[in-house]
């Protein structure tokens, strides 16, 4: 095998391992509000998301930095404590493309797509309508990642969830079973590359 020991490697090298690696990894369609300027809807795809927790429900979100600077949804998540995250069905990949354009703070995605909004229920945040799963989330907890310098590397955030949505073409409602086909989850793999789910088994755990 190819061996590689990390402090050999550059940031960019050790993304490219992690991330060609770990797959397929989900992608957290995040919606999120800023207070500065003014009030306004950021969109924004993340694919280092995971579900964490489900004696609370909690989902954990790591959005890196940019120049050493926070991102504007790690900023708001910060300021408002509030966030919407959907998931991405493969129907919707150009939307989401169109929303991890970078543009400058103040300006919103939304005006690069179609996508329609909607209001939610428990937190100020608008989610999107055509995900057919999404989460309303508050900030449970921060953990800024620091290096070895005490330099924060990257936002960790660890979400709540108070309310849950399913398409009702999604979620059977009396055995609470995702069907992930109707779904149609995206996934994440490395670079420009994207997976969908295909060539479903099952496999039971042993007793």
């Amino acid at each position: 095998m190819q061996h590689y020991a990390s402090k050999s490697l550059n940031s960019a090298k050790r993304y490219k391992l992690l991330s060609g690696s770990i797959i397929p990894r989900p992608i957290a369609w995040v919606t999120t509000l800023s207070t500065k300027p003014k009030q306004t809807l950021n969109i924004a795809p993340f694919s280092f998301f995971s579900a964490m927790s489900s004696e609370l429900p909690l989902i954990t979100l790591s959005i890196g930095r940019k120049h050493d600077q926070l991102k504007d949804t790690a900023a708001n998540i910060l300021d408002n404590q509030e966030a919407v995250v959907h998931l991405v069905s493969q129907s919707l990949a150009t939307e989401m493309n169109q929303t991890a354009a970078s543009l400058p703070r103040g300006q919103s995605e939304l005006n690069l797509t179609h996508l329609d909004l909607t209001p939610s229920k428990t937190i100020s945040v608008p989610a999107l309508t055509a995900p057919k799963v999404r989460f309303e989330t508050t900030l449970y907890q921060y953990v800024p990642v620091t290096g070895d310098n005490a330099q924060v590397l990257s936002d960790l955030f660890i979400l709540e969830v108070t309310d849950f949505y399913f398409a009702d073409d999604v979620l059977d409602p009396k055995t609470f079973h995702v069907n992930a086909t109707r779904l149609g989850p995206l996934a994440r793999l490395a670079g420009s590359t994207y997976g969908t789910v295909d060539d479903l088994f099952e496999m039971k755990r042993p007793l």
